[in-house]
């Protein structure tokens, strides 16, 4: 089926692109839409409790982003701005970068230096680094990778490092945050598990995939790269028990739906699994792994927001989009979130 990338576009003034967070976390703004009717309903995202039951799933991304922002200088003058994307080996890396040579060389604070071996694709290319095992370094200078919509307005510092992050991040391996969950407080999830509601947890290492934009008009042609990607059993068990007894699958994000429907198309059916992912979704998919999402306001023509179309329906979500635009909600990462039941 043909996608025209015209059709997931909509307006919208810079000034509602968020550059810092909402504090505290569940403050943001929550607009809730019923895709079944298109009735909207503006709420508080600590107003979440409201909309979730007795017996439904919650289910969260528990990757954790690395420090893997890093400025340097090359040898012969000049900015070294790059993101690491790969690890290859301890000290050999693929990074998103541009205007690089085979063989420069690098230098960064605290005397690490990298050889650039060459370009991979896209503007990614292969380094190798000066220290045995490059992840100390990180922890000590990297900075968070902040989108290139934030760090254009302002430059990405280690104080960065918590908010660019869930309060459930637990394992190393994403240059992304999957922000939909960085709403969420301890506060929040103890009221919600409290109520009865189940909380479960995937992993899916935010890459390239997610982010990489749409290049071509018809947006079909796209195809995405692959994340890794782990469900542990006792989580699926979680997750098929809710299920069962009628509970809703509430996926928290679009990288946590893409596991669960990598999983659920399986010929077996959902269960524990693990790795690359490579499905995009988009209008026509057949959801089997989620009842209700919860997500941002995502940027036009992406992945993600086709993603959101194919749950919501194109035509209601981008209705919903342009309320939310007129009513002055906030976009991107460090903005609002959408309920989609």
């Amino acid at each position: 089926m043909r996608l025209p990338l015209s059709d997931f576009d909509y307006e919208y003034p810079e000034s509602l692109v968020a550059s810092s967070a909402a504090e505290p976390r569940d403050s943001a703004r929550l607009l809730v839409l019923d895709r079944s009717n298109g009735r909207i309903e503006h709420a508080i995202f600590r107003d979440l409790p409201r909309f979730l039951k007795l017996g439904d799933c919650l289910v969260v991304n528990r990757t954790k982003v690395m420090p893997c922002r890093l400025f340097g200088r090359k040898s012969t003058g000049g900015k070294a701005d790059l993101l690491l994307v790969r690890e290859l080996g301890p000290n050999i890396w693929t990074a998103l970068a541009s205007g690089f040579k085979s063989g420069q060389t690098l230098e960064f604070p605290g005397g690490m230096t990298a050889t650039v071996e060459g370009l991979i694709e896209e503007g990614e290319y292969r380094l190798a680094f000066s220290a045995a095992d490059l992840r100390p370094y990180l922890s000590e200078h990297g900075l968070p990778p902040l989108p290139p919509y934030i760090a254009k307005k302002r430059a990405p510092s280690r104080a960065d490092a918590a908010r660019y992050q869930t309060v459930y991040a637990r394992d190393d391996g994403s240059i992304a945050a999957p922000t939909a969950g960085m709403h969420f407080t301890p506060e929040l999830l103890a009221q919600l598990q409290a109520s009865g509601v189940i909380l479960a947890h995937v992993t899916l290492h935010v890459g390239r995939g997610t982010f990489r934009p749409i290049s071509c008009s018809d947006a079909s042609a796209h195809r995405m790269l692959p994340e890794r990607y782990e469900v542990e059993p006792a989580e699926a068990g979680l997750i098929l028990a809710a299920r069962s007894r009628g509970g809703r699958v509430v996926s928290v994000g679009t990288t946590t739906t893409r596991t669960l429907e990598t999983l659920a198309a399986r010929p077996e059916g959902f269960g524990p699994g693990r790795g690359e992912s490579s499905l995009y979704i988009t209008p026509g998919h057949r959801f089997r792994g989620i009842d209700a999402l919860i997500t941002n306001f995502h940027l036009p023509r992406s992945t993600p927001l086709l993603l959101a179309s194919a749950f919501a329906g194109r035509e209601r979500l981008l209705s919903a989009y342009r309320e939310a635009v007129s009513l002055g909600y906030r976009l991107y990462s460090f903005g609002d979130a959408t309920l989609v039941l």
